[in-house]
């Protein structure tokens, strides 16, 4: 029994011990509340849609202002303004209550400012109510296009003001232009950078223009970015059409450079031709086969160019074999007065014959000669020249065998033996070396019917490719050559 009633006075010990802390933790917290907290929370009195004003730093007990003169003043200014729908307003203590509708949250906010500012006033309660505007209201709608109305006719003078600079700017964009490429015709020969540059400076001038309007009409950051948009828009052009841009510098460097004219003979990219025109984009040829071929002008300038007019000598060689039985020395002594005697070869630079190679059956020797390119078809003069120096080794019994040929007979060879009547027949047949029809005078001719004369064909290749007209009249950058029919033109 004395245990058990040690254990409850111990039990009561501890649960008075809790209770005494938990009321040292919860009174401080309790004290903090407000009297009136009875558990609930605490409701604001202030009715929904009110607008109360700060409180007054200074509060005059006897004001000078009575509330009938307060009412009197705030209730005509609110009727003035024809703003408010049925507008009321009660003072009382210098407190103000007001109360209608409005339109809008500017106007409210107005009208409890008007209060707030006026004499003597303590507190302003503002009651008034926002009308939602209905869905098929088009007053906003029709004050929008108003204003928009207003201000296309204010900005009409500016409108006005902007085309008279724009057309200003315009025409001396033109005169500079036409200026530049009087200023520059003797100064610098290539047609197409004289018109990049002319064109420049009047796109320079234009543009000045615009930057004017711009900062007229206020819009000072769109006209910095206009101008300085203008360089990223070329570098952004410039990247997307890079092959045309390529071909235009590539003829710009063409035109200055100016590695070939009007008419010159030459070879480009593997095409062999006259020089018809060089626009923007290609160079136009009139190949010796009469076709008119466009070469895109990088090409043209990154490939290797053969320009055969620039000079007008040009040498041709060709390689003929004669057998190991005929003497050299008189072999080459025969070719050289078949190149001395020809009209079209030139004798200075003198024409050589030269030991070439010793082959498996000939001895090749191998021709040089000079001809005038200008006056003579070199392809017409080599046939001429080969022809006449085989028959000139035919003549004088040079023999030219043809490469030999190991010839194999898996069934043998039959074998037939000649008496001496048909070898002196065979002699007979072995001295006729020309046909019968072949007058043997005509042999050694220059040029032949079917050579067709030695002339260049340069005359007749570029009366055709005239006639052609690949492109419109002005657009050929390189100069005309004086003397012909489009100097005349």
């Amino acid at each position: 029994m004395q245990r058990i009633g040690c254990r409850r006075r111990k039990l009561i010990t501890r649960a008075v011990l809790l209770v005494a802390i938990y009321c040292l933790l919860i009174f401080p917290a309790l004290a903090q509340e407000p009297s009136g907290t009875t558990g609930e929370p605490r409701q604001s009195n202030t009715p929904a849609g009110e607008e109360l004003s700060a409180a007054p730093v200074k509060v005059d007990v006897n004001p000078v202002a009575r509330d009938e003169e307060i009412f009197r003043r705030l209730q005509s200014v609110l009727e003035a303004t024809n703003w408010f729908t049925d507008p009321q307003v009660r003072v009382e203590e210098g407190v103000v209550f007001l109360r209608g509708q409005v339109e809008s949250e500017v106007l409210k906010k107005w009208a409890g400012d008007l209060a707030r500012n006026t004499q003597d006033v303590v507190a302003v309660v503002n009651r008034m109510e926002v009308i939602e505007p209905s869905a098929w209201d088009f007053r906003p709608a029709w004050h929008g296009l108003l204003k928009l109305w207003h201000d296309v006719v204010r900005s009409f003078p500016f409108f006005v003001f902007g085309l008279f600079i724009l057309a200003l700017s315009a025409g001396a964009g033109i005169l500079a232009t036409k200026t530049t490429r009087i200023f520059l015709r003797g100064r610098i020969r290539t047609k197409l950078l004289k018109n990049v540059i002319a064109r420049g400076v009047g796109g320079l001038v234009v543009l000045c223009g615009a930057y004017l309007i711009l900062r007229v009409s206020g819009l000072t950051q769109l006209a910095l970015t206009v101008v300085g948009g203008t360089g990223l828009i070329g570098l952004v052009i410039g990247i997307a059409f890079r092959d045309i841009t390529e071909n235009f510098l590539a003829s710009i460097f063409l035109s200055m450079q100016r590695p070939f004219e009007t008419g010159d003979l030459v070879e480009i990219a593997g095409e062999t031709g006259y020089v018809q025109q060089l626009n923007m984009r290609t160079t136009i040829l009139m190949t010796l086969s009469g076709n008119l071929v466009q070469i895109p002008n990088s090409s043209v300038y990154k490939s290797n160019l053969r320009n055969f007019t620039t000079t007008p000598n040009r040498r041709e060689e060709f390689m003929v074999g004669i057998g190991y039985d005929d003497a050299i020395n008189t072999a080459q002594e025969i070719a050289r007065n078949v190149l001395a005697d020809h009209p079209a070869v030139l004798n200075d630079p003198e024409p050589s014959v030269l030991v070439d190679s010793l082959g498996s059956s000939t001895v090749n020797l191998r021709i040089f000669f000079w001809l005038n390119g200008h006056t003579h078809s070199w392809l017409k003069v080599r046939s001429s020249v080969i022809r006449l120096v085989k028959f000139a080794f035919q003549k004088h019994g040079i023999s030219m065998p043809d490469e030999a040929r190991e010839i194999v007979f898996p069934q043998g060879v039959h074998v037939t033996l000649l008496n001496d009547k048909d070898l002196e027949g065979g002699d007979a047949l072995v001295e006729k070396r020309f046909p019968v029809e072949t007058p043997p005078e005509n042999l050694d001719a220059v040029s032949t019917k079917a050579e067709a004369g030695l002339y260049s064909e340069a005359v007749v290749i570029k009366e055709q490719a005239r006639q052609a007209q690949p492109l419109r009249e002005g657009e050929n950058l390189l100069p005309i050559a004086p003397g012909t029919a489009d100097s005349e033109k």
